[in-house]
């Protein structure tokens, strides 16, 4: 790479970086599985940054390349998750982000966490990172409808969550 497209992606690399582990700790619940998957991404997407440049979307590119990688790591081998009560808590520069109507993002993490992977990145997709269903299906690899069914039902179980039902119920009084 010539040192125009170096800077170029050294640029994006820092733009984008806390997105990426964001995205890969609402995917796999782990802030050092999430760091790694938002290093593979960018890794990925130097090592053919010409064309990732060329396609228009370098964002939509890493993020699919996150997703993708998320679910590799059950591919390769069986990974046994330790699940606990509560994810580890945000950091600052997370908590000023906020959660829309939640002021505890460890309840709702936990509750991500207890979904199926597909379903979980679906709703992490569509309402975390705000994307469109059309958008949602080309980072996933599926349909339109896959996405729309993934995400109606992790909805569905994430409204009989008795954390979150507690959450906001608290939030309400």
């Amino acid at each position: 790479m010539d040192a125009r497209s170096d800077a170029e992606f050294t640029e994006f690399m820092l733009g984008c970086w806390q997105r990426l582990v964001r995205l890969g700790y609402a995917l796999t619940g782990d802030q050092g599985l999430a760091e790694d998957l938002a290093q593979t991404a960018l890794a990925r997407a130097y090592a053919s940054w010409p064309r990732v440049r060329r396609a228009g979307e370098p964002d939509a590119y890493v993020r699919k390349i996150v997703v993708n990688a998320s679910r590799d790591r059950f591919r390769k081998r069986r990974v046994d998750e330790v699940l606990t009560i509560s994810p580890p808590e945000p950091r600052a520069a997370d908590e000023a982000d906020g959660l829309r109507g939640l002021e505890n993002r460890s309840v709702l993490l936990a509750a991500l966490m207890r979904l199926p992977a597909g379903q979980r990145a679906a709703v992490v997709l569509r309402y975390w990172l705000d994307l469109s269903e059309t958008e949602a299906a080309q980072v996933l690899g599926c349909s339109v409808g896959n996405v729309k069914s993934q995400a109606s039902r992790a909805l569905a179980k994430l409204r009989l969550s008795l954390e979150l039902i507690d959450e906001v119920g608290h939030d309400q009084r």
